[in-house]
């Protein structure tokens, strides 16, 4: 009877990560993957049925005329490598910005650890959106930033930064910079020190034991942290649309248009597999990376 109840409770547990996914993962992509086989209707919702039932017949009509489409329009092909451009250099910038944060931390007083995460935390309390629009102030022509430039003397004009790909760059860092410090400081910390003191003895210096020793061992942390930064910045829609100009082409902008000023919901679902075809591939290395890791660590 025990044995019963705990293979009912091991059902149990690893049944719930599977049914979240299925609802709000594998269900809405089944529902959006549909609705991009369908073609675009004045009706509501506003596009066809892929599938008809009537006299005992079932009959499925599957339309490829929106993943040709995408293929055929330049502006769609520069909105998914506007988006893997900003997607790439921003989480490069957000790791040599945020490793020696979190090397920082890592190396700090115990009783200061806390309070240092605890600060690098805070802002992701308050909501996105408030935070773009903080930074709309700040990098306005007549902005914080230009007018302590100008005060300063440093400029004799205002600089154009608002609505540039480098206001965009930017948000980016300051949204997505704790999501790459937290995993980064999570493997810092558990390194063992004995081996750069072993280092030092054998006459290593300083930065060489670093780049022998520290970067390597980091390499998971680097890994989870780039991931926790590209995969969600490739989709990124509120700060492109906020801090970036009509230049600026990301996906996400790009399906919020098709959405809902065009309302062509058959190539904006297109749109959406696509972009998941696209991030399969990090994802897929980094689960590699981390069955490596826990098959090493057995």
């Amino acid at each position: 009877m025990s044995r019963v109840r705990l293979n009912g409770g091991r059902r149990l547990v690893i049944g719930v990560p599977f049914l979240w996914l299925f609802l709000f993962f594998l269900l809405p992509f089944a529902i959006v993957l549909k609705i991009s086989f369908s073609e675009a209707d004045v009706a509501i919702p506003p596009y066809t049925q892929i599938y008809t039932y009537a006299e005992q017949q079932l009959q499925v009509v599957i339309n490829l005329g929106n993943y040709i489409f995408l293929s055929e329009d330049d502006l769609y092909w520069a909105a998914y490598a506007g988006s893997l451009r900003i997607a790439f250099f921003g989480t490069l910038i957000c790791l040599l910005v945020g490793y020696p944060m979190a090397y920082a931390i890592a190396r700090a007083r115990k009783d200061l650890q806390t309070v240092l995460l605890l600060l690098i935390m805070m802002p992701t309390w308050t909501a996105i959106l408030i935070r773009v629009y903080a930074w709309m102030g700040i990098l306005s022509s007549n902005g914080i930033l230009n007018g302590l430039l100008q005060g300063l003397g440093l400029i004799d004009e205002p600089l154009r930064i608002l609505n540039t790909d480098l206001a965009v760059y930017i948000g980016v860092v300051y949204s997505y910079l704790p999501f790459m410090i937290l995993p980064l400081y999570a493997n810092l910390a558990k390194h063992d020190l004995s081996l750069l003191e072993a280092a030092s003895d054998l006459g290593a210096r300083n930065l060489t034991s670093f780049w022998k020793i520290t970067v390597p061992l980091s390499k998971n942390g680097i890994i989870a942290g780039c991931m926790l930064v590209f995969i969600p910045v490739v989709g990124e829609f509120v700060i492109p649309e906020l801090l970036g100009g009509p230049e600026t082409l990301m996906i996400g902008k790009v399906l919020w248009q098709e959405f809902f000023n065009n309302r062509d919901w058959p190539v904006a679902s297109a749109l959406a597999v696509v972009m998941l075809a696209i991030l399969l591939v990090p994802i897929i290395l980094f689960n590699r990376n981390q069955t490596k890791e826990l098959e090493g660590k057995l």
